[in-house]
């Protein structure tokens, strides 16, 4: 990406911001009670990246109602402001189809906001200010977020004064490998695109190739049960929505193997560890040189499995998920890192790994 964009507010993960929009939620809902004036915010971030759906998923988590608007969309100072009618001899503005009616709480959601012709926008700005406009009013206890694409670069957007920019908190969203692996462990990604994200992080910054388009294409793929037996359609299939390169990475992702990684569950459901799980990871991973990076897509996997499922392992599991940590192969950066994730979790099961004394001195050992 160019350096000529321009974002505001820091940057910071998905789960990052999450966390900085419900707090100000809250924060609102307060002000509100007390008669006080709300704020609303601003999520900044490259197309593609998900600034959507996490505001969709927000709603969803705090159980609100949910409204959306693309201002990009309006042609119209009457698509924002409604339309007039004359009612007993007085003409009022019908208020747009879009406006919610009913008492919140809930989430104006206004997409892509400085996508918008600049009259929408300086028309959004009483509505930012007061929660209102000349012809409506939000309900109660309806907050405004708003997402935007960064000025600057070859972005079509339309500049925001201050004047505007002031009315609203910011935050900028960045890709975060991470926090998009147990996103995608979470919503049922084919895991052998799991797998590739969490191999080569570094393609997901490409002009074509964003979040949203290689979950398109993973979505694409899902119905193919062995991927090398079918890779003139892979590649088509990828240049329909990837760049290139991103492509070309795919493709020799599958002929390596590497897309038939072994799964979290083949890890914990493991009748013989050493047979099952030690000798197939081995047989992937001991090459010329061990392949950390295979090794750390691995431990990823198993523990945003763990995690996001809220497995409460049993006695069998729990000692296959403990034989996994003591693996010689398994390098102490990554171990060290398995073990944090899995103790800083809000899953409380996992901390009976613990009970092992051998993986409490190496976690110990590495703090």
């Amino acid at each position: 990406m160019t350096n000529d964009y321009q974002y505001f507010g820091l940057k910071s993960s998905s789960e990052g911001v999450a966390d900085f929009v419900k707090h100000i939620i809250n924060s609102n809902l307060t002000f509100e009670e007390k008669g006080e004036q709300k704020t609303p915010v601003c999520i900044w971030g490259d197309h593609g990246i998900g600034k959507t759906e996490l505001v969709k998923e927000i709603a969803n988590d705090l159980n609100f109602k949910w409204a959306y608007i693309a201002p990009a969309q309006f042609e119209e100072m009457g698509d924002l402001l409604g339309m007039p009618k004359v009612v007993e001899n007085e003409t009022i503005f019908a208020p747009p189809q879009w406006v919610p009616k009913d008492e919140g709480p809930g989430i104006l959601l206004i997409d892509d906001v400085n996508r918008a012709d600049d009259r929408i926008l300086r028309g959004i700005m009483q509505l930012l200010q007061n929660y209102e406009l000349v012809s409506w009013k939000l309900p109660k206890n309806w907050q405004i977020v708003l997402t935007a694409n960064p000025d600057g670069g070859d972005y079509s957007v339309t500049p925001m004064d201050n004047a505007l920019l002031t009315r609203m908190m910011h935050i900028t969203m960045q890709f975060d490998v991470k926090s998009w692996g147990r996103w995608a462990e979470e919503k049922k990604i084919d895991p052998r695109g799991i797998n590739f994200v969490l191999s080569y992080p570094e393609i997901v910054t490409g002009t074509r190739t964003t979040p949203r388009t290689l979950v398109q294409f993973f979505n694409s793929i899902k119905s193919i049960p062995k991927l090398e037996g079918h890779l003139p359609l892979i590649q088509t299939l990828g240049a329909s929505c990837l760049d290139e390169e991103t492509v070309s990475a795919f493709i020799t992702f599958v002929q390596q193997n590497l897309s038939e990684l072994i799964e979290p569950s083949q890890i914990l459901n493991a009748k013989n560890f050493e047979k099952e799980v030690r000798k197939n990871i081995e047989a992937v991973v001991i090459k010329d040189i061990i392949r950390v990076d295979i090794l750390a897509t691995i431990c990823s996997r198993l523990s945003n499995f763990l995690i996001v499922n809220k497995t409460n392992p049993s006695k069998e599991q729990i000692q296959n998920i403990q034989a996994f940590i003591k693996m010689d192969v398994l390098p102490n950066d990554l171990r060290l890192a398995f073990l944090q994730d899995l103790i800083s979790s809000k899953n409380n099961h996992l901390k009976t790994i613990m009970n092992d004394p051998e993986v409490s001195m190496m976690l110990l050992k590495n703090m």
